[in-house]
């Protein structure tokens, strides 16, 4: 691998987790990239009508979690973009950042299975190598499952795709939003000053 390998974790990060963090080191010690980058999603059309907080909040919790962690960058390059946030239109922007760079987009095997709903899936296939953390999930997503759907994108699209060397358990944003609004205690989940940072400012109640 080059020195300009890029990671690339996004997400609405509603709030961000201690499993998104285990997802980017386990992608950063197998991948060993020059750098991750963490990007919070600005408008998401996925997610129209969802109780998404505004963007500052989710962007000041997420530079709370990395704070001093050397190998993650957050960026803002979604948060800045006027009109929903598209995966191809962040990846078309960061090839202009960084023009020799190779991109590893890292998602859950749950997010695999959706792209081809994505705006433009072609692109996405074609400008970066998809990165797959296999999840103990919710969704019946199967080893054999995930094998077939990355054949098929090998084969209709060329896609690269590797598999992180990872089990991320079923720890879910909205799961700690449900926990926060009840007032059940949520240090095991999320950074600690992410959780002080949720309390202080009553999130999610």
């Amino acid at each position: 691998m080059s020195s300009k390998d890029i990671g690339i974790l996004g997400g609405t990060f509603n709030p961000i987790h201690n499993q998104h963090l285990l997802l980017a080191k386990k992608a950063y010690e197998q991948l060993q990239p020059d750098k991750i980058l963490l990007i919070p999603s600005g408008i998401s059309y996925l997610k129209e009508g969802t109780n998404v907080l505004s963007a500052d909040k989710r962007y000041e919790m997420c530079r709370l979690a990395v704070s001093g962690i050397p190998y993650i960058e957050l960026s803002d390059i979604e948060l800045k973009r006027k009109g929903n946030s598209y995966t191809c239109d962040t990846l078309k922007e960061l090839s202009l950042q960084y023009p020799d760079a190779e991109f590893y987009y890292i998602i859950g095997a749950d997010t695999l299975f959706m792209l081809e709903n994505w705006r433009n899936p072609e692109y996405i296939f074609s400008n970066c190598i998809l990165t797959v953390a296999s999840r103990i999930d919710r969704n019946n997503y199967t080893d054999e499952k995930l094998k077939q759907k990355i054949t098929y994108y090998e084969k209709r699209y060329d896609a690269r795709i590797r598999v992180l060397e990872i089990n991320i358990s079923d720890l879910s944003s909205s799961m700690i939003r449900q926990a926060a609004a009840k007032g059940e205690d949520i240090r095991s989940f999320v950074p600690e000053d992410v959780a002080d940072y949720i309390i202080k400012n009553g999130l999610y109640r």
